[in-house]
């Protein structure tokens, strides 16, 4: 059947083997007046990836590109578990952070100066429960930017690998990703890696480079599919023009500026920043007094070249004389000072501070029915028990700036640091409290992610979270001069700004737990990666070692106001007895305990209460429900039924054996009614279970 396209263009598509699947691309079915569009098939997973690119002029100072990711529960066949929101809202924080994945290798690939608004959306129409979506639309939204006519210097593609019995693998089934000790995605162009994310259970440096070569090599066939797509579409190139600053105003500043910044404004932060300032009143003082009154309108613009040469003069000093902008040499990290225990109240608290960057964060411990419900396309109800979050206020920046809900970045650095302690937490069995993280960021100057890290780290060891390992994380940075890299420890504003890659590790002393790393230039190649990898676990270990003079080790009491948890592991075929019909049962438990119950489905019972004695009730109570029958113990139990050769007798709830009439006393009985009667307590010792269940007490050996 032909498909009617108003551009009168007939569908067309082209097909590769990536990974083990067919990948189609294909063009002019759906989407006729965006600026592109595509359909992407991996498996049964199909996703559109759009296009729109803005018409009008657009007078901003910065790239105007947004790039989401759409979850649609139809792609999966469900409806949302919500009990009041069936449509699709406000996205998830999975959705958010995908989003975030898809846009961090693109964003670096258009030109400086750029700023047309452009708008991209991957939007997941149809989901194979066999892999994640994530990477196919990542390619989704790649084809579509190819096909815009926009300058972007691609085509990305990226993949999401796992290590399954030490073997990587792309496009993991779900079994797969339980087994895998990585999470690591990767993305990049055709000769160079642009973007890494990873979570990992102590996994050492030399896998990570590893499997960063693995994912370049896997991905190249789904970078090939779309440069063929191009040269068969062949879209029309749109006209723009690049917002660049004055070559002869920037010529002028950085004249200006020779010999006024270098050495006189190198100094430890606040400071360096107040010398930045300072030298840039001077410099518009002297550009009025040069222009007179026509400097107001250009203001602005010698403003952004004067920031422009303090990034050159930060480059310059690194590049050539090994000196930082705060006078430190590349591998040193900033002066460190932690406290833990400040807040009286708290379960658990902290304050890690490096430099000007300063973290309190702040551990809440409570019931496993506290763990955070979630309802995505790709799960349905499944849990969060460690949730970190992360909130940067204006005014850690100096800046007043409105109060409002997490931004996408607040999501991404809290899901950071949230990956880079899930791996050393302790199981529900060993442990069962849901944990709340939260860092309030008190100052910004650079890495506030891994400031987050740490004084996490730190506050789960003061609530006496048994953490398997503490973990430290720092941020490197890379100034490139020619094909010759720069790699910096533990980065501060001034050189983020200027250099060419924040690269975020965390740790412990066996290997890495998360990976975060974003580029300013044009793909990296994997020995760069290597060497500031290599160079982080220096920095990790000292920021550790100071992490470890503060606090040894998770403390080996609980706070005593966070909340007392017994647990008890029963056979999940006796949770029905403690939940009873229609609840009955632990409703009673609870209402006349006092206590808070949770079971789990796997037979892990909790029971919370901030009164011992109702946590006792509650544990002996279910303990009767569900205890199971034990050869050579003693019970005390009541007469069932009477029969002619014996008696049965309930020991436990829903469970009764036999006392034969030989083994009611020591003397003969002629009839069992003579000494029993229904209803009667008794004392009978379990002889023994038979290969068929069934239980043989006696009195007599009770005694």
């Amino acid at each position: 059947m032909s498909i009617i396209n108003p551009r009168g263009k007939e569908p067309l598509s082209v097909t590769t083997e990536f990974c083990g699947r067919p990948l189609t691309l294909e063009v002019n079915r759906v989407g006729f007046r965006s600026t592109a569009s595509v359909l992407v098939r991996y498996g049964d997973t199909v996703v559109l990836g759009t296009a729109q690119v803005g018409k009008r002029p657009v007078t901003l100072d910065y790239f105007p590109l947004s790039v989401d990711y759409e979850e649609k529960f139809y792609a999966a066949g469900k409806i949302s578990g919500s009990r009041f929101i069936k449509r699709e809202g406000r996205p998830s924080d999975e959705a958010v952070l995908i989003g975030r994945l898809i846009d961090r290798p693109i964003r670096p690939l258009f030109p400086k100066g750029y700023r047309q608004e452009v708008q991209v959306v991957a939007t997941v129409l149809s989901m194979d429960p066999e892999f994640r979506p994530d990477m196919v639309a990542m390619i989704a939204a790649s084809s579509a930017l190819m096909l815009s006519g926009t300058p972007f210097d691609g085509p990305v593609a990226g993949l999401r690998v796992g290590r399954v019995n030490g073997v990587f693998k792309a496009f993991l089934s779900p079994e797969e990703r339980e087994q895998s000790d990585l999470d690591l995605v990767v993305a990049g162009i055709e000769d160079g890696i642009t973007m890494v994310e990873a979570g990992a259970k102590e996994v050492p440096e030399e896998v990570i480079i590893d499997a960063l070569t693995w994912a370049q090599a896997a991905f190249q066939p789904a970078i090939e599919l779309q440069q063929k797509l191009v040269a068969a579409v062949q879209p029309e190139w749109q006209q723009y023009e690049l917002v660049l600053p004055d070559e002869a105003i920037q010529a002028e500043v950085d004249t200006w500026v020779v010999g006024k910044l270098g050495d006189k404004v190198r100094a430890p932060y606040p400071q360096r920043n107040d010398n930045v300032d300072a030298v840039r009143e001077v410099f518009h003082q002297a550009m009025e007094e040069k222009y007179g009154e026509e400097y107001e309108e250009k203001r602005t613009e010698y403003d952004e070249a004067f920031t422009l040469a303090v990034h050159k003069d930060v480059r310059r000093g690194i590049v050539e004389e090994r000196i930082r902008p705060d006078g430190r040499a590349l591998t040193e990290i900033r002066p460190l000072s932690s406290e833990v225990g400040i807040l009286p109240r708290a379960h658990g608290s902290s304050l890690f501070t490096r430099g000007v960057t300063q973290g309190m964060n702040i551990v809440t411990l409570a019931p496993l029915s506290y763990a955070q419900l979630v309802d995505t396309m790709e799960v349905t109800e499944g849990e969060r028990r460690y949730m970190h979050h992360y909130n940067a206020p204006g005014y850690t920046v100096g800046e007043v700036k409105r109060l409002g809900s997490p931004g996408r970045r607040e999501i991404g650095h809290g899901y950071l640091a949230e990956r880079a302690l899930t791996a050393v937490l302790p199981s529900e069995e060993e442990f069962p409290y849901a944990i709340r993280s939260v860092t309030e960021i008190m100052s910004q100057n650079g890495s506030t992610s891994m400031a987050a890290t740490c004084s996490s780290c730190l506050a789960l060891m003061d609530a006496g979270v048994p953490l398997t390992a503490p973990v430290s994380g720092i941020a490197m940075g890379l100034m490139m001069d020619g094909d010759t890299p720069y790699v910096l420890s533990d980065i501060a504003d001034a050189e983020d700004f200027a250099g060419d890659m924040d690269f975020k590790v965390t740790g412990t002393s066996k290997g890495i737990t998360a990976l975060q790393m974003d580029m300013k230039v044009h793909g990296l190649p994997v020995q760069v990666l290597r060497q500031a990898l290599e160079q982080s676990k220096a920095g990790r270990a000292h920021i550790l070692e100071h992490m470890l003079s503060v606090l040894p080790g998770p403390r080996k009491e609980l706070s005593p106001y966070a909340p007392q948890i017994e647990k008890l592991k029963i056979n999940p075929d006796k949770i029905g007895a403690v939940i009873g019909k229609g609840g009955e049962t632990i409703n009673k438990i609870t209402s006349e305990t006092g206590a808070e119950v949770d079971i789990k489905e796997d037979g892990l019972i909790t029971i919370s209460s901030p009164d011992a004695e109702a946590i006792t009730k509650a544990l002996t109570w279910i303990k009767s429900l569900t205890e199971e029958p034990e050869v050579g113990k003693i019970y005390e139990g009541t007469v069932a039924s009477i029969k002619d050769f014996g008696a049965f007798v309930t020991i436990l709830p829903g469970i009764d054996g036999m006392v034969h009439i030989s083994k009611i006393a020591d003397r003969r009985i002629e009839k069992v009614s003579d000494v029993l009667k229904e209803g009667q307590t008794v004392r009978v010792k379990l002889l023994e279970i038979d290969d068929r269940g069934r239980l043989a007490l006696s009195i007599k050996d009770a005694k």
